[in-house]
């Protein structure tokens, strides 16, 4: 999903193995996630979707932005989740980490980079490589032959 900040902003549906950049967008309050190379377009990720990050996780303190150092989350794979649904006017775009701990994306520092390793089954998208060799599929003739 993409925050209601981001309504402002082109936008696509995330696919297994993008490559994300931590960006904030130019016409928007908030930060999220483009794809390498396409810095105007959020990339819209679903509720569990798992992403490595290259290094480990930095975000803005929660209070004393530009006075207090960033925090350091100490880890590089995360899930992506909403919360605070009942409240429609504050971010619900947030990353949940292996040792509990729930980070808004919006307060992640500009520039990371993430990998997106696995999406929910119940909508995963296929790959940049298995959407390439779908019709390839399609043609070929069946496993089991009938007599």
């Amino acid at each position: 999903m993409c925050d209601y900040s981001l309504h402002h902003v082109a936008t696509r549906p995330a696919r297994i193995e993008d490559k994300l950049v931590v960006t904030k967008f130019s016409n928007s309050i908030t930060r999220g996630f483009a794809g390498a190379g396409e810095p105007d377009v959020a990339v819209c990720l679903l509720p569990g979707t798992e992403l490595a990050f290259d290094v480990n996780v930095e975000c803005e303190p929660s209070f004393g932005i530009g006075i207090l150092p960033n925090k350091k989350v100490g880890q590089r794979l995360a899930r992506f989740r909403q919360i605070n649904m009942d409240n429609p006017v504050i971010h619900h775009d947030a990353l949940e980490f292996p040792d509990g701990q729930v980070v808004l994306l919006t307060r992640l520092c500009d520039g990371q980079r993430a990998t997106v390793l696995q999406m929910p089954a119940s909508s995963r998208p296929a790959s940049r490589q298995e959407a390439a060799a779908e019709p390839a599929r399609e043609d070929r003739a069946p496993l089991l032959r009938t007599r």
